[in-house]
This record gives structure tokens, C-alpha cells and sequence, in this order.
């Protein structure tokens, strides 16, 4: 088969971190196009990685109707909407703002193009069951969530641990999810939006049930953010079978990037994310390293990820969640907010599934 010719919507740090992912580390695809809002961000990164020919020279252009080529490689296209209806782009990589992920969805499954969107699949829970409803009326899956702390191994081998049974019923979750720092830009929605996101979708795919309802607590806030910013953020899931998730969140914790999940089942308990070799506390200190930040952390799971979509969408399938968990997170968060808002629970308003994809 012919490599998967694939181009980046979105150019930042998530989306430039694919993009060399492809370009470099992944093996059935090609990458060939990149969009971004900052137009000169999407030309260097392009120039970066593109392959020159043999007697090139690094830096060289050619101006064409598709856009800025660079070498032989990739090429800049100023309009997402017309890289994802150009034929040579087999699938693509979303990795822009959430504000825009309904519009380009759309046009992905306009043009059937898989793609792999990052989350959130998009800002809110109504727009979210569109897209879902639109995918399932083509009668074929296109569309999968980079949820990728389910391709990463430890969280992998938790999966399989109480899948099988081993320690009994799984009866609690609990999980902590610190970043270093996150910025004056990012507020305390975000936080849930953005960052919480994650453990509810752990939470979902651990227990393979629906989080019903949600509530999140406001702790007192860290001195380091401004008025108006809840940080750190304590969160709650009660779950269809009666289990319970909880997760602390805290964006500005000033020392690296830990993500940790302890489930607690009828017959022991399994944790994850304690970092590798010997942890040690003597002396007053403590031992072990901390990555900086979640590219070090979940490298190997963006790795794992990105190759078995790019697999999956060569024999015309996705491999991971779909569109349907990237809707039910987001109607998670959407309560969520409204928990954080009101300080209460807050039922989660799910559409029923049977009745949306007629299962």
C-alpha cells in the first residue's frame, strides 16, 4: 500500500509536535501539508522538515495554487478548509483551537477524510452530538479523539489488569493531573475543558461506563494565579454502576508535569504514573526525575497513538475512541462547568446512544 498522505490543521505545540511525529517517526505516511492561523509559524516548520531534493538547496521555495512547497516535501496551504478538500491529503491531523474543530470536522467528513482531532472534539456538548449524528449518517467511522493516555503503556497495562478480573469489581478512581505551569491565558473553564477532559475520559474507558453526574469543588486558589482563577480544581464523577472517580487538578503547580491514577478495587489496588526505577524519601528529600512537561510524559502514548491511526486508517478503520467519547467528554465538562459555577452536582445531560447511532 501507498504511504497515508496526511496534513496538520494547526501548527503550535500539539500540532508541530505531529508534524515532525509524521514526518519522522511514523511509518506508512507522508507528511504533506500544514495550515496555521500564524502563516509564517506553519512556513518554518515546513521549511524544517521538508526532505530537499539531491543538489538542493535548504530553504528553497516554490510558489504554486496549493500553496508554498518546500522542497519535496511539505507545503503551507493558508485556508484549512482547503487543505482538507485537497486530493493529495489522504487524512488529516487536527490540532487547532477547539473554537473551530466543528467547522473543520465537518468539512473532514464532507470530503471523507479520516481525521484525528484533537480534544476537545469540540466547545460544547450540542455541537459535539451534531458531528456525531453527521458521521453516523455516512455509515462509516472517520473520526477519532486523541485521547492518547489510552495508547500509553502503563495506563494500557491498567486497562488490561481490571479488565481481567483479577483484583475483582472496580470500585474507585482516583487521579491526579499537575502541570508546572500553565500560563495568565489559560482560566479555570480551560481547566476543565482542556485539562480535566483527560481523566474523564480515563474515568469512562476504565470503568466502560457513562459519567452521570459531576461536581466540582473550588479549593482555595494558588497565589501564583490571577482574580477570578480556580486553582487548583477537586472533581468528582459518579458513574452508571455506582462507582466513583475523583481528580485533582492543578495547572500552575510550579514543580513539572505529574499524571497519576490509583484504582481501587473489591480485592487490591493498582497505581500508575509513580515514574520509573527507585522512588526514594530519606533525609528530607525525596528521589526520582519529573518531566517538564506533557510531550516527555506521554511521548511513547503520541508515538503508539499517531502509528496505529495512521494503520488503522490505511485498512479503513480507527483505532481509539471515536466520535461518540469525544461527545460524551464533552458533555461531561459541559456540567462540569456548570458544577464549577453553582459549587454543586450537576447531572450530566447524555444523549442516548441507542437511539443516535442505533445500537
Amino acid at each position: 500500500m501507498s504511504d497515508l498522505r496526511v496534513g496538520v490543521v494547526g501548527v503550535g505545540v500539539m500540532g508541530a509536535d505531529h508534524a515532525e511525529r509524521v514526518a519522522r517517526k511514523t511509518s506508512g505516511a507522508r507528511l504533506v501539508a500544514v495550515a496555521d492561523a500564524d502563516h509564517g509559524r506553519a512556513e518554518a516548520l515546513a521549511a524544517r522538515l521538508s526532505e530537499w531534493p539531491a543538489g538542493g538547496e535548504s530553504g528553497s521555495t516554490a510558489r504554486h495554487s496549493g500553496g508554498t512547497a518546500y522542497g519535496e516535501g511539505v507545503r503551507v496551504v493558508e485556508d484549512p478548509l482547503e487543505l482538507i478538500a485537497a486530493d493529495d491529503v489522504d487524512a488529516v491531523i487536527l490540532a487547532s483551537p477547539g473554537s473551530v474543530h466543528a467547522e473543520q470536522l465537518f468539512a473532514c467528513l464532507d470530503h471523507g477524510k479520516p481525521v484525528l482531532c484533537e480534544k476537545p472534539l469540540t466547545m460544547d456538548a450540542a455541537s459535539a452530538l451534531q458531528v456525531v449524528e453527521a458521521e453516523h449518517k455516512l455509515g462509516r467511522q472517520l473520526i477519532q479523539v486523541g485521547f492518547m493516555r489510552r495508547f500509553d503503556p502503563e495506563y494500557a497495562a491498567l486497562k488490561q489488569l481490571l479488565d481481567s478480573g483479577d483484583l475483582g469489581r472496580t470500585l474507585v478512581l482516583h487521579n491526579v493531573h499537575r502541570n508546572k505551569s500553565a500560563g495568565p491565558a489559560f482560566r479555570s473553564e480551560m481547566i476543565v475543558r482542556d485539562s480535566m477532559v483527560h481523566e474523564v475520559d480515563v474515568a469512562r474507558w476504565l470503568f466502560d461506563e457513562e459519567i452521570t453526574r459531576i461536581t466540582v469543588h473550588k479549593p482555595k486558589p494558588t497565589s501564583v494565579v490571577g482574580d477570578g482563577v480556580f486553582d487548583p480544581q477537586l472533581a468528582v464523577f459518579e458513574l452508571a454502576n455506582g462507582a466513583i472517580a475523583d481528580v485533582e487538578v492543578f495547572v500552575n503547580f510550579q514543580v513539572g508535569y505529574e499524571v497519576r491514577c490509583e484504582a481501587v478495587a473489591e480485592r487490591g489496588s493498582a497505581t500508575i504514573g509513580l515514574g520509573s526505577g527507585v522512588f526514594t524519601r530519606a533525609g528530607e528529600r525525596w528521589g526520582g526525575t519529573m518531566p517538564a512537561d506533557f510531550r516527555t510524559r506521554f511521548e511513547q502514548a503520541y508515538d503508539v497513538e499517531v502509528q496505529r491511526w495512521v494503520d488503522a486508517t490505511r485498512r479503513g478503520e480507527i483505532d481509539g475512541p471515536g466520535a461518540w467519547d469525544g461527545y460524551a467528554a464533552a458533555a461531561v465538562c459541559e456540567a462540569g462547568l456548570a458544577s464549577l459555577s453553582s459549587g454543586t452536582p450537576v447531572e450530566v445531560a447524555l444523549a442516548d446512544r441507542g437511539n443516535v447511532l442505533g445500537t
